[in-house]
Parts: structure tokens; C-alpha cells; sequence
């Protein structure tokens, strides 16, 4: 079991990170929350945030306009700074819907041209490109190994028509962690393009886009990264701005934004070209608040800390369920387990144990025939031992 500080004793990012980020979550003196791969809660900087938008906007009207865009522009330079790369490859998006069809609308496609993609992805990555066919394009759904997503059979799968793989980072519900910069590495050898739906790892784990080279990405604020609903994230490599036709224009996609008595149709030489109208002002300010706290956890004890937590974390949770005769789907390998542990209850409906979780005041969720729960680095031992508890009840 961890160690916690004293009562009296100051609570630092220095010396306790996790309780100094426990302090930042009210949802934790009403919930022992383990849903972050389905909804997260808002930190509280985040809903701070929105508050004094709301203040604001509320009695100083458009006044604070350029208050609000800088945060907009605090939003851009933390998501770049998350990711490792430069602001102007960072796309400000409402969803992670939006990041993959601004790709897969956008993308100059021929007729014969293929994607490979895993069978089992979330609608989400599966859709977009699916609505390619009435332009000829063939989408090839790769067979899982149980729950593994295999970098061998993704290549296999690909030809000389395949002009991309789009896949997830994380498994929505078997939590399986694709080995990202073999995958990536391989595909460009081949000259196939790569596409992460980020969204049940970024923040969580490090993506240093320096040194991996995955050249389209997408994830929603919501869920990890403790942000509000409605604000997300897209990058895009400048090298492949021009490969995009901006489908989606509007007075924002353009390098002369605010000349609206001449306007002219010369787009930005970044990925806001994509961003055509007004920015979600509130949930910029929102998102960026709640990176803050990831940002200073890097900054403090390396890119690394937040994923050894959350492993650390579902290791023991693993354990306990496993003392109790209840097996999970964690894969045999670190690398490629997130903070996802689905599991099932011997006898018991998926659903009807999240019910009765949830009388216990724990939070999860049913997926894939099981029951999925998400940790966080701000959840902690005795989290674990009230939901293993309330199974065991």
C-alpha cells in the first residue's frame, strides 16, 4: 500500500504528485471514479476555467475577447508541448470524430487506394473511412489475436494500394497498447502513412512525436486528460497540409483572418486551416487548464511518471481481482497494457455488477462482455480496495 502525507503536512508535486493531484479532484470525496476511458471528470482548474469564462462573458461581454484567445492559443502551445511537436501542427478540434474525418474526407484519394485498419476499433475509427468507398476506396479490417492488435498482420495486410493504417493507440475495451513506434517505423518503409486515434492514451503515456513519427492524430479532451466535452485535439505534419484538401473553410482557414471587407481564400500554412470559424473559447480554456496539471507532473518527475503511476496502479488491481478468482484482460506484457482492466464477474451480468458498483459508490463501465475499469494517476490503493471490496460483497 502507498504512503500518504500526514494531515498536517504540505501536499507537493514534489514530494506527494499523486495526492497533490488527488487535491485537484473533487469527484474523489463523492466517487471512487475508475470510468476515465468512458467519461473523465473534470479537474478542478477545468472547472474553474469555465467558471470564470462564464463570469466573464456574463459581465464584460466581447470585452475579454482577446483574453479568450490567448487562451485559446495556451491551449495550442500545451498540446504541443504534450505531444512534442510545434504549435502549428496542432489542430483544435470539437471531437475525435472530426480529427479523423478531417482526415479521411480530406485525403486526395484514388480509386483502388486501401486502408488497413483492426477489426473491433471503436465507430469512431471505423466510419470515416468506411464513407470512402463511394470513392473507391477499400477498407481491409485486419483479424485480432484475441485481443491483440499485431504489427505482423497489419503490414501483411498492406500492398502497393494501401495508402494508410489508421488505428487505435489504446483498445477501448481490452486495453491492449499497439507497440506505436515499431508500427510507425515499419509503415513508413513502406511508404504507408500512419493514423492514431489517440484518445485512451494521450496524457497517460508518453508520445514524443520527435522521435515517433506518427503523421496523423486525433483524441478528445474528455476522457484521460480530465477536460470538458466538446474540445479535442487533431495534429497534422505541416509536410502533409497541402495532401489535405481543406473540405471544412471558413473566415478562420485563411492567413488574413479578420480582413473581411477583402477577403481572400490564401489558407494558413498551419493545421488551424482546418479550424474554419469561431474557437470554442470556454472549453479551450477548460482543456488547457486541466493539461497544466499533466504538464507540471512532466516537468516535475519526467514524461514517464504518469504511465509507471497508472501501471503501477493497475498491476495491484490485477492482483487483488486475481486473489479472488477473477481474471482480467491485461495483456502478459507491460508494454502493451494501458489503464484499462476489463474484467467478469464468475455468475454475474457485466451490467449487473456496474449497477451494484455503482450502489457502492464505485464507477465503472460495461464493454465487450465485461466489466471495464479505467485508473487514473490520481486514483490510489484505497480506490482499489473499495472496488475489489464491493465485488467481493
Amino acid at each position: 500500500m502507498e504512503s500518504s502525507p500526514s494531515p498536517t503536512s504540505p501536499v507537493s508535486v514534489e514530494h506527494h504528485p499523486w495526492d497533490w493531484w488527488r487535491n485537484q479532484m473533487p469527484i474523489t470525496k463523492n466517487w471512487t471514479y475508475l470510468d476515465h476511458a468512458a467519461v473523465g471528470p473534470l479537474s478542478a482548474p477545468a472547472a474553474q476555467a469555465i467558471c470564470r469564462y462564464a463570469g466573464e462573458a456574463e459581465s464584460q461581454g466581447d470585452t475579454m475577447w482577446p483574453t479568450w484567445a490567448g487562451r485559446v492559443d495556451e491551449l495550442r502551445r500545451a498540446s504541443a508541448a504534450l505531444l512534442g511537436t510545434e504549435t502549428d501542427e496542432i489542430c483544435l478540434i470539437p471531437n475525435t470524430s472530426t480529427g479523423i474525418n478531417l482526415i479521411a474526407e480530406g485525403f486526395r484519394w484514388q480509386a483502388g487506394d486501401s486502408v488497413v485498419l483492426p477489426e473491433g476499433e471503436f465507430p469512431s475509427n471505423l466510419f470515416p473511412w468506411e464513407n470512402q468507398a463511394a470513392r473507391g476506396v477499400t477498407i481491409r479490417k485486419v483479424a485480432r489475436q484475441g485481443d491483440v492488435v499485431s504489427v505482423d498482420d497489419l503490414l501483411a495486410a498492406c500492398d502497393a494500394s494501401t495508402k494508410l493504417i489508421s488505428l487505435s493507440w489504446v483498445g477501448y475495451a481490452s486495453g491492449y497498447r499497439i507497440d506505436l513506434e515499431r508500427l510507425v517505423g515499419e509503415a513508413h518503409d513502406r511508404g504507408i502513412l500512419v493514423f492514431l486515434d489517440a484518445i485512451q492514451g494521450l496524457g497517460v503515456f508518453d508520445l514524443d512525436l520527435r522521435k515517433i513519427d506518427v503523421d496523423f492524430l486525433a483524441a478528445d479532451g474528455h476522457k484521460w486528460l480530465l477536460g470538458p466535452e466538446g474540445m479535442g485535439i487533431a495534429m497534422i505534419r505541416r509536410k502533409h497540409f497541402d495532401r489535405l484538401r481543406c473540405g471544412n473553410v471558413g473566415w478562420n482557414s485563411v492567413k488574413n483572418a479578420f480582413n473581411y471587407a477583402k477577403p481572400e481564400l490564401e489558407l494558413k500554412n498551419a493545421a488551424e486551416r482546418f479550424e474554419p470559424g469561431s474557437a470554442n473559447m470556454v472549453g479551450s480554456a477548460a482543456l488547457a487548464a486541466s493539461l497544466d496539471l499533466f504538464l507540471t507532473i512532466r516537468d516535475h518527475h519526467g514524461p514517464d511518471a504518469i504511465a509507471s503511476r497508472v501501471l503501477s496502479l493497475t498491476d495491484e488491481l490485477r492482483e487483488s481481482l486475481l486473489e479472488r478468482g477473477i481474471t482480467t484482460r491485461q495483456d502478459a506484457e507491460q508494454n502493451h497494457r494501458s489503464g484499462i482492466v476489463t474484467f467478469e464477474v464468475p455468475g454475474r451480468s457485466p451490467v449487473d455488477v456496474r449497477n451494484e458498483l455503482l450502489k457502492a459508490g464505485c464507477v465503472v463501465s460495461c464493454r465487450d462482455g465485461g466489466v471495464r475499469a479505467s485508473v487514473h494517476a490520481y486514483n490510489n490503493s484505497e480506490d482499489l480496495s473499495r472496488l475489489v471490496n464491493a465485488i467481493k460483497a
